[in-house]
């Protein structure tokens, strides 16, 4: 299986710094990243490391949701996953992120809402990125079919 890369190049202080990281497998892109609006509501323009994990549940979720609804028998007309990770204070010190909620609302044929619920459960489950944030205290999923 592949590996993929990419780098941060970053100068400065935390709170006066910024850095840009690329994307180096796809070369897709380059993003701007900063403490101070990574912590703000506002972010500005620059992404942060809870967006880039966001973007990476939300797609291996979708990729995953999408085999179990398969091997469930059923068909996917569509999947729209919603990933939100929220950073917050660490009572250790320091950050950590406390919560992501995963939201999947799908057009299927062949499954009923239960089907399509424990689907979802098991993607939320077994999908690599579930599996490497694992040691986030708390993953939610809400998922509903859409008529």
């Amino acid at each position: 299986m592949p590996t993929r890369s990419a780098r941060t190049e970053w100068t400065g202080g935390l709170q006066d710094g910024s850095g840009r990281v690329a994307l180096v497998s796809s070369g897709v892109g380059t993003y701007d990243v900063s403490f101070p609006k990574r912590s703000a509501v506002d972010a500005d323009g620059t992404t942060s490391p809870e967006e880039l994990i966001a973007a990476a549940h939300s797609s291996c979720f979708a990729m995953a949701c999408s085999a179990e609804i398969g091997s469930a028998g059923g068909t996917v007309q569509a999947l729209n996953v919603d990933t939100d990770v929220t950073l917050d204070s660490d009572p250790a010190g320091g950050f950590r992120i406390s919560t992501i909620k995963l939201t999947v609302r799908g057009k299927v044929t062949g499954l009923d809402e239960a089907g399509f619920l424990k689907a979802a459960e098991a993607a939320k489950a077994g999908c690599p990125i579930s599996k490497a944030l694992a040691g986030v205290e708390n993953i939610e999923l809400d998922a509903a079919l859409e008529s």
